[in-house]
């Protein structure tokens, strides 16, 4: 969508470059989006096939591997969106569908149209959760596992809320995401974080990769998405993978982001 100073589609010519440049492209998943950027907006058939040449031209490939729905869009008829997303998994440019932020009826009608009209399904959705955003495990959950959707999370670390750097909201003035985390900083977000910090002690991890490690250890997930500004912190994130949770660290890290405020 673009961060304020930017035009929008810079991560896309950033990474295009660099796959450019490293000479190799089937040796990693690339997803991008389309829907969201004013210059682009909505989900119409026109507008997805002209963003598409946008994305393919800006990362200098000749297909996307998933390609999201950034939101959906009532205005259009599903099958006109599931047609236009199609055409180009038919053409090779596409070569699977993923649907971001999406809610449980709108994305199992989706999936009906596509069954429906013989249409490439979405098979990736990508819904915002962590321990205290937890609303993706009520609705959309049963629908991924009945469908067997995969589902990669984002707002993993609730904006930096759950590496525990910020123990009150006074921590955050002057950061760049404090508009974000400022609705963490209640009863249950404080409480969270300090069952966060104990397991994290006890595991001797950090807050952040205990925080990645409960997540992939929920069925319904496939990967959390976690964002790192330094190599310190991309070696954090990479850490969780190694993390071992018992059984009793997992049952209170749950407890405590279900608890009421």
């Amino acid at each position: 969508a673009g961060a304020p100073g930017l035009a929008g589609g810079e991560s896309e010519t950033v990474i295009g470059n660099w796959l450019a440049r490293r000479g190799r492209r089937d040796d990693i998943v690339l997803m991008t989006k389309v829907g969201m950027w004013d210059r682009r907006k909505g989900l119409s058939a026109s507008n997805i096939a002209a963003a598409v040449e946008d994305s393919l031209k800006r990362l200098r490939t000749d297909h996307i591997d998933v390609y999201f729905a950034h939101l959906d869009d009532t205005a259009v008829p599903l099958a006109e969106t599931l047609g236009a997303f199609g055409r180009l998994v038919e053409a090779g440019k596409v070569r699977t569908l993923g649907a971001s932020n999406h809610d449980a009826k709108r994305l199992r009608e989706a999936l009906a149209v596509s069954e429906e009209q013989g249409l490439p399904r979405y098979e990736v959705i990508q819904p915002a959760y962590n321990l205290y955003d937890r609303s993706f495990e009520s609705e959309l959950a049963p629908v991924a596992q009945e469908h067997g959707l995969g589902v990669v999370g984002y707002f993993s670390l609730a904006s930096g809320f759950l590496t525990g750097k910020y123990r009150r909201v006074e921590d955050l003035e002057g950061r760049a995401r404090g508009g974000f985390l400022k609705g963490y900083f209640d009863a249950r977000g404080l409480a969270l974080l300090d069952v966060l910090r104990e397991v994290a002690e006890e595991a001797k991890a950090t807050p952040a990769q205990v925080a990645l490690a409960w997540l992939m250890s929920r069925p319904a997930l496939t990967a959390p998405i976690a964002s790192a500004t330094s190599l310190a912190q991309l070696d954090d994130i990479l850490g969780a993978a190694t993390v071992d949770l018992s059984p009793a660290a997992l049952e209170a890290l749950d407890a405590a982001g279900t608890a009421p405020a």
